[in-house]
């Protein structure tokens, strides 16, 4: 993360700058080297993808951590509870308000204070239960508290906003199924599974009956309702590794990993039974709704994506030219 590594160097740079003016590098000259040594050696490890090869969680809690002692000894040696290099502690707190959440956060918040505690008592001079050390405590770490609550919300807006964005990118915003490109993408991969494992899938296109009909009586927010129904149902009747799409108008896919083609017949049957049985109430009038399914199987069917796709699509319009067929309505 290269903002990280951003924030480890400042740290680095200004603690060896003001550690060079303040000459405890000239009074404590091993001590003072050993310490940046150390944290210039950590910031190196943790850059390194042989030890970290991924962005994880722990990586980012050992690096905050690491961050907030490196910082607890330059105050150390640079004038401890007085030292100008005090506010680096923020750095440490904007990095776990950024990437580990609150609780974290918090407790490093109190960690700060206890530090802070304790480099007051071994400094000559203050006395750490008199009134005038509360005072100047409360001065000089509230801000860290404020730093560390405000981040943290602002990182959980973002991170919200973001995933608003991706599920908007990703669903359909009448269904809430998936659209046609995040459909594609999981066909593609269940696809290649299935090529691989030599296993086996059904894919589902399914065309809602007559909702022009519904449009024309009764406007297309009707037809919304209608097309809200049936993607109900769609989510009612298949299980939870299946995964359902709106490609537009009233059109719908549905996918099912591992299916046979008697389990897929038997979720036609179900999706069938779920839409009829559901009726909607349009101007005090009952409506009930109707789907044509075309289904195709890997590798029974084909296996060519767009050849199986195909297969489906004809199958599809084959059903709904059955069902227009005289004494079909019965059947539905």
């Amino acid at each position: 993360m290269r903002s990280t590594r951003s924030i480890e160097i400042l740290c680095l740079a200004l603690a060896t700058l003001v550690l060079v003016w303040s000459r405890a590098l000239s009074a404590q000259l091993w001590p003072v080297l050993g310490l940046l040594g150390i944290f210039a050696a950590a910031i190196v490890v943790f850059r390194a993808r042989r030890f970290f090869p991924h962005r994880s969680r722990t990586k980012l809690l050992i690096e905050s951590w690491s961050m907030l002692i490196f910082i607890t000894g330059v105050l150390w040696f640079s004038g401890k509870s007085s030292s100008p290099l005090l506010n680096l502690y923020l750095l440490p707190i904007i990095l776990s308000a950024l990437t580990l959440g609150r609780m974290i956060t918090l407790l490093q918040v109190a960690v700060i204070c206890i530090c802070h505690l304790l480099l007051a008592a071994a400094t000559p001079g203050i006395d750490v239960i008199s009134l005038t050390y509360a005072s100047s405590a409360v001065g000089q770490l509230a801000p860290f508290l404020l730093v560390a609550y405000l981040t943290t919300t602002l990182s959980a807006d973002i991170t919200e906003a973001r995933e608003r964005i991706e599920n908007l990118a990703q669903t359909d915003p009448l269904t809430g199924l998936f659209n046609l490109r995040m459909f594609n993408e999981i066909w593609q991969r269940a696809h290649g599974t299935a090529e691989r494992d030599r296993s086996v899938y059904a894919l589902l296109l399914i065309d809602m009956d007559r909702l022009k009909d519904i449009n024309d009586s009764f406007g297309h927010d009707a037809g919304n309702s209608a097309i809200t129904l049936v993607a109900q149902c769609l989510q009612r009747s298949i299980r939870a590794t299946d995964s359902a799409a709106r490609f537009g108008g009233d059109e719908f896919a549905v996918l099912l990993p591992g299916a046979s083609p008697e389990i897929a017949d038997a979720v036609i049957k179900r999706v069938r039974h779920n839409v009829f049985k559901t009726t909607l109430d349009l101007r005090s009038r009952m409506i009930r709704c109707s789907v044509s399914i075309g289904v195709v199987n890997y590798p029974k069917d084909g296996r060519d994506m767009r050849e199986l796709l195909s297969i489906a699509d004809r199958n599809m319009y084959r059903d709904k030219e059955l069902r227009r067929a005289p004494g079909a309505e019965a059947n539905a």
